[in-house]
């Protein structure tokens, strides 16, 4: 979690996301520095920042009677640091795997405004034109920030990503060997037809616990409604349609109507 200690630090912040948005490498000299300052580490990841699983992908989801190329869909949890890979098996999504997220950068909360440091939270969808396997950290998908919905609440942002290096300036960080897996599962998949992925990043798991644990947040209100949509995953198996309707997200189950009067969550 990104630390506000001073102006200084916040200059640091600022002059990264600047160079990263004009698609400038950082040094590795200005990395080490910036990792001290925004890096959220999860135990036993430092160690195989670079080395990749010696096991193809395909081969460790045969195990499990799963297949390169099957939709896919990605879940984000903040709070826990954990990406959920899952794949469709029937007629419904199945968990193939749990990846550690090395960094994440802010609070628990959306993003609100280009250059807060906030990693955002809602429902997205990720085409191939949003794939970067040139990235400056390894490999690289844009969630897709600002959607619809996002756009509807004045909020901007921009090259907010799911990338390697485990390094985090609004972005979703990864260990080289986590982005390999996942960048590899989606590539596979919008190579097989699939058009879009959806992505859904949550601020934690939005259990009625949790969510009552937090009923004094400002944004209890967003963490609620991004919970139905939630709701509707576990009960149907599949991921919902999003909208922005308004002030809030709306939601439609594979095959049901979209809400009258919303715009479609989109990838681009």
């Amino acid at each position: 979690m990104i630390r506000r200690a001073g102006l200084l630090v916040a200059a640091i912040l600022m002059s990264a996301a600047l160079l990263l948005a004009g698609g400038t490498a950082l040094s590795p000299q200005f990395r080490e520095a910036l990792r001290g300052l925004v890096i959220r580490t999860v135990p036993g990841t430092s160690a195989m920042l670079r080395h990749l699983n010696p096991v193809p992908l395909a081969t460790r989801l045969a195990a499990d009677g799963l297949t390169l190329g099957q939709p896919v869909l990605l879940r984000l949890f903040k709070q826990e640091s954990q990406l959920e890979l899952w794949m469709k098996r029937g007629d419904r999504f199945a968990l193939a795997m749990t990846i550690p997220i090395c960094a994440w950068s802010g609070t628990l909360g959306p993003k609100l405004k280009e250059g807060d440091g906030q990693s955002p939270e809602g429902f997205y969808l990720v085409s191939a034109r949003q794939l970067n396997p040139q990235s400056h950290y390894y490999r690289a998908l844009n969630t897709g920030f600002p959607n619809a919905y996002d756009e509807a609440q004045g909020r901007t942002g921009s090259f907010l990503m799911i990338h390697g290096d485990c390094l985090s300036i609004g972005c979703y960080a990864m260990t080289d060997a986590g982005i390999d897996d996942i960048y590899t599962a989606v590539e596979s998949a919008l190579g097989n037809g699939e058009t879009e992925v959806p992505v859904q990043i949550f601020p934690f798991r939005l259990s009625a616990e949790n969510l009552a644990a937090r009923e004094a947040s400002p944004w209890i209100g967003f963490w609620q409604n991004l919970a139905e949509g939630d709701r509707l995953f576990t009960a149907t198996g599949l991921p919902p349609r999003a909208f922005a309707c308004g002030t809030r997200y709306g939601f439609a189950a594979e095959g049901d109507p979209a809400p009258a009067g919303c715009t479609p969550v989109t990838s681009w």
